[in-house]
């Protein structure tokens, strides 16, 4: 891009040819292994985990140089200690530089653009180095590297040619056409950019310089079609071309006898219209024939076809200013357009996205004329689509170079290229997860459930497995894991990786709950093995006596099984959860529950009494304590109106009388003024009350998502 900055900047994308809609499909750059990659290619490439070992070489210097520099190590570990630092990494560079060292410039820039392969000014840096040693084919190769992982890169394009065309003979006719087809590739890939005018131009130019004029035209009639920046600049460029040589070289063949023709017809029909034509020119002697054609045309003929040339691509001009006023203001929002590991401010971010909801909507509609299109036109509309999608997606790829590190646009592109067909989204997430995000594990799980969705089982293991060893600890990635394996029927599995987290887990008495409860969960639920459920979090409570879920879960779980036969387990466990040291508000939860409990299911009388008396005791040692920290006892004027109060809304009612011969099943409300401290009668008023309450308890398996970390 014209305005990519210099040295650490960089762009992303490739162009490629499906045979419908010409998607913009960007593959991975082939960029040289390390000592690291090339070991974990067997199991976990989700993401950088170590300092690499650049093991990219040129043939014949690998001892060259002998040592590396004195400061080399030390600035190579701080790379090594943290991959992430990027000033450490622009450091290490800077100092290679200095020192001349090619080695361990080779080393430093190797291991720098496995990390960061957006930043293009390092792959020039890097392609100049191997042509100042002398190693011209590992230059080439260099340049070639970095294209495929940035293609929409205008000033790497511009390099590698110039490296071209200052090591190629270009007396070889060879020569001329690889540089050709370099250009032709740099165009397909990167044309389309809107500050791809250097590259246009230098094409022209070299075209010119060849002396192909017609080439020349061809070149800049393509332009004509793009959007650009500098779009009228081209305009005046190719005027001027076109009037300064005759037709004949400027033109192609087919297009020449074209506007010949055209010329020739307008001639015809001129003399038609015109009603005083001369005696020589009605009529000749006998015998004398038509002027011969010397193949040469007049002034006048050269002037009237250039003026044909100009009004067909006059109007092509008027479109594409037309779409360039479209994109102005969104072109000129938009600051920085190369990569840089420093965040974006909101309004830049706003910037893109406004961006791309525009140029989809506009493809979107350029589509929907092209479905109502008349028959005459279907080839013309057909194109016009064509070009839309293709906007699209250079416009995505352009975004993902500024916006490399946010996530969200990453999702953006997956969700447009979703229609489009599963190996382009399933590219996008490998670039994404693979290469810029290898930390950021939101993205990771979608692209594991992708594969998983599309019946890649396979592959969505080695996703989840590949993020855990680069991000390990995360509860959402190995939960994630246990389910993959639930889901594919691998209960073993899903059972194995439970227990191995539960038992790694164990410096952690939080975390341990957490996981023991999930496990338990499992082997009662799908195993259906409630004892050993019941062991793991026994097990878990004796390490974590005050994790009140711990207790909830053990309380469903006896509760889930013959509440005739195991009436007398359940009040233990409540029991057991009341003398634990828990908080006096989830101690009255419990006694709720195993009050409720005894009420519903118990088989005496005592035990709903005994289970009443200690829900009352909770309940006054709670509300005594609430009374002593917000200092109400200290206030007697404002417990005498409390009393007044209560004075004024009690009425006074009669105790209710009971039908004849009818037995009483449930104690009598209390008297008005009675005792509500112990008697019997006033369980039952607190019993209406407070039944109701049951329904509110939450179900304690679903009250676990602050365990998982933040993204």
């Amino acid at each position: 891009m014209a305005e990519e900055g210099t040295e650490d900047l960089g762009n992303k994308g490739e162009l490629t040819n499906p045979s419908v809609t010409e998607l913009y499909d960007p593959e991975v750059a082939d960029l040289p292994k390390t000592d690291v990659e090339e070991s974990a290619e067997s199991g976990a490439d989700g993401g950088d985990t170590g300092a690499p070992t650049a093991s990219y070489t040129a043939e014949g210097e690998e001892e060259e140089e002998g040592e590396v520099p004195a400061d080399f190590q030390r600035l190579w570990k701080l790379t090594s200690d943290n991959p992430q630092d990027f000033n450490s990494w622009t450091d290490l560079l800077q100092y290679c530089e200095q020192e001349g060292h090619v080695r361990a410039c080779r080393q430093a820039l190797n291991a720098f653009l496995l990390r960061y392969p957006l930043c293009y000014g390092y792959w020039k840096k890097f392609a100049d180095l191997e042509r100042r040693a002398g190693h011209v084919d590992k230059a080439e190769e260099v340049c070639e590297q970095g294209l495929k992982a940035i293609p929409l890169s205008v000033d790497l394009w511009i390099h590698y040619i110039n490296l071209l065309l200052g090591t190629l003979n270009m007396n070889l006719p060879e020569s001329t056409q690889r540089i050709r087809s370099v250009f032709e590739e740099a165009v397909a890939a990167a044309g389309w950019d809107f500050h791809s005018d250097r590259l246009w131009d230098l094409y022209a130019e070299w075209e010119k310089e060849q002396g192909n004029l017609n080439f020349m035209t061809g070149v800049y009639d393509r332009v004509l079609r793009v959007p650009t920046q500098l779009y009228n600049t081209h305009y005046e460029k190719l005027k001027t071309h076109l009037t300064s040589h005759p037709p004949q070289d400027v033109l192609s063949l087919e297009e020449y006898s074209k506007v010949r023709n055209e010329y020739k017809q307008s001639q015809i029909q001129a003399k038609k219209e015109r009603p005083d034509i001369s005696a020589e020119e009605e009529e000749r002697p006998p015998g004398e024939e038509e002027p011969a054609d010397n193949g040469k045309d007049s002034e006048e003929a050269v002037q009237k076809m250039q003026e044909l040339l100009m009004v067909s691509r006059e109007e092509l001009y008027q479109q594409n200013e037309a779409e360039v006023r479209k994109r102005w203001n969104f072109e000129d929002a938009i600051k920085r357009p190369y990569f840089h590991v420093k965040p974006l401010d909101r309004a830049q971010l706003k910037a893109w996205q406004s961006y791309l909801d525009w140029e989809i909507a506009e493809a979107e509609t350029a589509a929907v004329d092209a479905e109502g299109t008349a028959v005459e036109g279907l080839e013309v509309s057909k194109q016009e689509c064509v070009a839309g999608l293709k906007r699209v997606l250079i416009l995505f790829e352009r975004c993902l170079i500024a916006c490399a590190l946010y996530e969200e646009f990453w999702n953006k592109y997956v969700h447009y290229l979703a229609p489009h067909g599963l190996e382009e989204v399933r590219k996008v997430y490998r670039r994404a997860c693979e290469i810029h995000l290898p930390y950021k594990h939101s993205i990771h799980l979608q692209w594991a459930s992708f594969e998983e969705k599309h019946g890649n089982i396979t592959e969505a293991q080695r996703i989840l497995e590949s993020l855990e060893m680069t991000v390990p600890g995360l509860a959402a990635v190995r939960l994630r894991r246990v389910g993959l394996e639930r889901r594919a029927g691998r209960l073993n599995a899903a059972e194995a990786l439970l227990k191995e987290t539960v038992e790694k887990s164990k410096d952690n008495p939080q975390l341990h709950a957490f996981y023991s409860i999930k496990l338990a969960r499992f082997l009662h639920k799908l195993c259906k093995n409630p004892s050993r459920a019941r062991t793991v979090l026994q097990e878990a409570i004796e390490l974590s006596p005050d994790n009140g879920r711990l207790y909830q879960n053990l309380l469903e779980l006896e509760m889930s099984g013959d509440l005739l036969a195991n009436g007398g387990v359940v009040l233990q466990c409540v029991a057991k959860a009341l003398a634990a040291p828990l908080s006096p508000k989830t101690k009255i939860l419990f006694s709720q529950r195993g009050l409720q409990f005894a009420e519903d299911f118990g088989t005496t009388v005592q035990s709903v009494l005994s289970m009443y008396e200690e829900h009352q005791k909770l309940l006054k040692e709670h509300d005594a304590k609430r009374q002593a920290e917000n200092g109400d006892n200290d206030d007697p004027e404002k417990m005498s109106k409390m009393d007044d109060a209560s004075a004024l809304t009690v009425p006074q009612t009669a105790p209710p009388t009971m039908p004849p011969n009818v037995p009483m099943t449930t104690p009598p409300p209390s008297m008005m003024g009675g005792d509500m401290s112990g008697s019997y009668g006033s369980y039952g008023s607190w019993y209406q009350q407070q039944y109701g309450g049951y329904g509110s308890y939450q179900n304690p398996w679903n009250q676990y998502n602050q365990y998982y970390p933040p993204s």
